[in-house]
């Protein structure tokens, strides 16, 4: 986690010691540290259950969520819950979602890399509060934004992949589309199929699926 020596704001929300204390601060906060606050509605923090063993990170909220403040509430938040719940996890009671941004992007494009750069920290602190087994990468952005040696790459080459990082030991990574890119191009939902059934036999390898599993 990095604190901002020159922002006092964004160290009390940073400096929260549960994750119930750091969402109520952050969605209270006002945050302006980049243009995106201009044009939102709500700061948009997450959607589920912080005390999960799975964890979800997207790209940034859409119309939808920055209404409703919840994340993936949207038509490609319906598809991703109904993809987890093929393979038995509910997305709200199994699993945290978060995104890269907080603030929704003008016309739902891509965050830009200051943007993300200024709310990379809260996502940080999430993880750390929530303290997941298992991360999903939804898409390039959040690949990206995640894994800084993923400078170039094409979703194609790692979607379906498993890996760690260093700054977050203890913790599997996976990438997956993000459910928004089969809305458009249904010809990547049969590798998405195979991905989560991926997904769920390393759960069930690893003694998490019993916890995930929607019942």
């Amino acid at each position: 986690m990095q604190f901002d020596l020159f922002d006092a704001g964004a160290n009390t929300i940073l400096g929260a010691e549960s994750y119930a204390e750091f969402k109520e601060k952050l969605q209270d906060s006002g945050c302006d540290k980049c243009a995106l606050h201009a044009g939102r509605t709500n700061i948009v923090v997450d959607r589920g259950n912080p005390e999960a063993h799975i964890m979800t990170i997207g790209e940034g909220p859409g119309e939808n969520e920055d209404k409703q403040a919840l994340a993936f509430v949207g038509r490609a938040g319906k598809l991703f819950d109904k993809i987890m719940d093929a393979v038995g996890i509910d997305t709200n009671r199994t699993m945290l979602i978060a995104n890269v941004v907080k603030c929704r992007p003008p016309e739902n494009r891509s965050p830009r890399a200051e943007e993300a750069a200024e709310c990379i920290p809260y996502l940080q602190r999430q993880i750390e509060l929530v303290k997941p087994k298992v991360v999903l990468l939804l898409g390039a952005t959040a690949l990206k934004h995640m894994d800084k040696s993923k400078t170039s790459f094409q979703m194609s080459d790692e979607a379906g992949k498993f890996f760690t990082l260093p700054d977050y030991p203890g913790i599997q990574f996976m990438v997956l589309y993000h459910p928004a890119a089969l809305l458009y191009n249904a010809k990547l939902k049969p590798a998405m199929w195979e991905h989560v059934r991926r997904l769920r036999r390393y759960l069930e390898e690893n003694g998490l699926y019993k916890k995930a599993r929607a019942s």
